[in-house]
């Protein structure tokens, strides 16, 4: 898909991944909306390139279908999103404190899992009434969405955390499969750690024990390496119905 002229709206853009994805695609001439909290710097974001913001719960579903539904009316249109909020704690199955608390893993579920699907969903409605910019290739818009190599290799209290990011990479390929006759990719992008909200802030000692068992680079991933990533799956439209490991190939380890 041609990046120029398009309309896109980014989850958690005011920050990190979802940050440098809203900028790269307005870099390259699409018209982008943040939506991200309303304590965010979503707004200061948005206005540096050109954009616009909205304030936005994940976890209010209703609430969430109301604002997608105004940035969509404020571009006319929509064919890109791209979802990076989300987030969770760690708890083990069974600790020092007991059974895992359930409020905890229906919390994550509900805001990595259920939100990343209820943006989808709602995204896919909007970009079915598209016109296909190409007769060859009649494509109506892209969903990317983010989980994790967490889905794969949980780690120790990542419970909760892993079932909300295996079930994104999951659905990714339904997902494609139930949008492909409306010219509708989807795909997901599973980071390694990267240099977002928390990690951030580690130290470079610590950061490097984390990322010793990466193949090439031996470090923290860039926002900007993930934006990078998103734009090519806009870009390319044989890439469907895959969840990308972008973990310069590390594998994490129990702990």
């Amino acid at each position: 898909m041609e990046i120029k002229g398009k309309k896109a709206i980014v989850l958690g853009g005011a920050s990190g991944m979802g940050r440098a994805s809203a900028e790269q695609l307005a870099a390259r001439g699409a018209q982008v909306i943040v939506l991200d909290r309303e304590q965010s710097a979503g707004a200061e974001v948005a206005r540096d390139f050109g954009g616009g913001f909205l304030p936005v719960d994940v976890l209010d579903f209703e609430g969430t279908e109301a604002v997608l539904a105004q940035a969509v009316e404020q571009l006319d249109g929509l064919h890109i999103t791209v979802t990076t909020a989300g987030g969770g704690g760690a708890e083990r199955t069974f600790g020092k404190q007991g059974p895992h608390s359930l409020e905890h893993f229906r919390r994550t579920l509900d805001l990595n899992t259920v939100a990343t699907f209820n943006i989808s969903r709602l995204a896919a409605a909007h970009m079915s009434v598209n016109e296909p910019e190409d007769v060859d290739t009649p494509e109506r818009g892209v969903i990317i969405n983010t989980a994790s190599i967490a889905a794969f290799e949980g780690q120790i209290g990542q419970v909760a955390y892993t079932a909300s990011k295996a079930a994104i990479a999951g659905m990714t390929l339904t997902m494609a499969r139930d949008l492909g006759s409306l010219g509708i990719r989807v795909l997901s992008i599973a980071p390694s750690l990267f240099l977002t909200g928390a990690t951030a802030e580690v130290p470079d000692e610590m950061a490097e024990t984390l990322v010793k068992d990466a193949a090439f680079p031996k470090r923290m991933g860039k926002p900007d390496e993930y934006a990078k990533l998103a734009v090519a799956i806009v870009e390319n439209p044989m890439l469907n119905g895959q969840c990308i490991r972008l973990d310069a190939g590390q594998r994490f380890g129990p702990r």
